[in-house]
């Protein structure tokens, strides 16, 4: 069977599966549901746990042997893999013929990341879904956080605010892992009572780490006021804005190029190399965006960012992403994007 996160405490009460897989995008959801799955299964009796780091030399074969032999330690084991790739290759296989045979008294975890679309058709992964429990654990995005918060702020019988959730959420910036020891410092602190936006207000620090990338996306979705703000965040942590503009550049050539298989007149081709590949909220945005303009102010932002012009960086860099958000006009600069 396929579960969420959320369904998988009902799905363990019922006693251990032959064979469990974990895989998802976000590393605190995929293992807290591994440490309740082994949590489980050592509860049933399944105390020899071994673990098996997955590379391409891995020597399926010895797993086979070791699936084989029995136990010198305990009659019930558990054998996890960890599977960096997400791909078995030659231990394909293997996976699938435990899943259709499993032996009574072991138990197969693997625990992997995202796994494309055809990894999650492979026969192994289907075998698992079909024979025991394929738990993906989806990324929990910022609109969803406040959400995701306050159902996690019930299951430690703590009724957390709206306002209060959505002031963690501002802070942290989609930081799982953070807004997680945020929330459980504010259980510990409100000591069975309810959370509520000052307490919030008094407790939680300002926990995001920003990227680049986040800055882009945002400026390219039309979300000025998060773009700015992550921004700040960048010029606070002491990034380079040589990196910064590269991003807000990447971005740029991403939506230049689905301009252009768009068949609408863009400029040609030239300069840096690399594109990002917009979100469908930004594609929404393209025919009111004046890439020339903008690819031009991001040639002026390169001339102040290297020295070679008068001007603030950052400044530059706060002009190009606002007007990427489309709350600033791009200034209008002569001569061409050198490359």
């Amino acid at each position: 069977m396929r579960l969420t996160v959320e369904q998988l405490d009902r799905a363990l009460a019922r006693g251990p599966a032959p064979a469990y897989l974990v895989s998802g995008d976000e590393p605190l959801l995929v293992g807290e549901a591994a440490d309740a799955i082994r949590a489980a299964v050592r509860a049933a009796g399944f105390t020899d746990r071994r673990v098996f780091d997955v590379d391409r030399s891995f020597a399926w074969d010895d797993l086979r042997e070791e699936i084989r032999s029995p136990s010198l330690f305990a009659d019930r084991r558990l054998f996890e893999l960890r599977l960096p790739s997400g791909k078995p290759d030659k231990g394909a296989a293997l996976i699938a013929e435990f899943v259709a045979h499993p032996p009574p008294d072991l138990v197969l975890l693997l625990v992997t990341g995202k796994l494309d679309r055809k990894t999650a058709d492979a026969a192994w992964v289907r075998g698992i879904g079909e024979h025991g429990v394929w738990v993906t654990a989806k990324a929990v995005g910022i609109d969803q956080l406040p959400n995701w918060l306050r159902g996690r702020a019930r299951r430690l019988g703590h009724d957390l605010d709206v306002e209060a959730a959505r002031l963690i959420a501002d802070r942290v910036e989609g930081n799982l892992l953070a807004a997680k020891q945020e929330l459980d410092n504010l259980v510990l602190l409100a000591n069975g009572e309810r959370i509520d936006l000052e307490l919030a207000r008094r407790v939680v620090a300002d926990s995001a780490r920003y990227d680049v990338f986040q800055l882009a996306a945002s400026a390219a979705d039309g979300d000025a006021a998060r773009a700015l703000r992550i921004l700040e965040g960048l010029r606070s942590e002491g990034r380079e804005p040589a990196l910064v503009l590269w991003a807000l550049v990447r971005e740029l050539r991403g939506l230049w190029q689905a301009r252009e298989r768009r068949g609408q007149r863009a400029p040609e081709r030239g300069g840096w190399s690399q594109a990002g590949t917009p979100s469908e909220r930004a594609l929404a945005r393209l025919d009111a965006l004046s890439l020339p303009a903008l690819l031009m102010a991001a040639a002026r932002a390169d001339r102040v960012v290297k020295g070679v012009a008068s001007g603030d960086p950052w400044t530059e860099l706060a002009g190009l992403t606002a007007a990427l958000a489309g709350v600033l006009q791009p200034p209008r600069v002569s001569g061409r994007v050198a490359g």
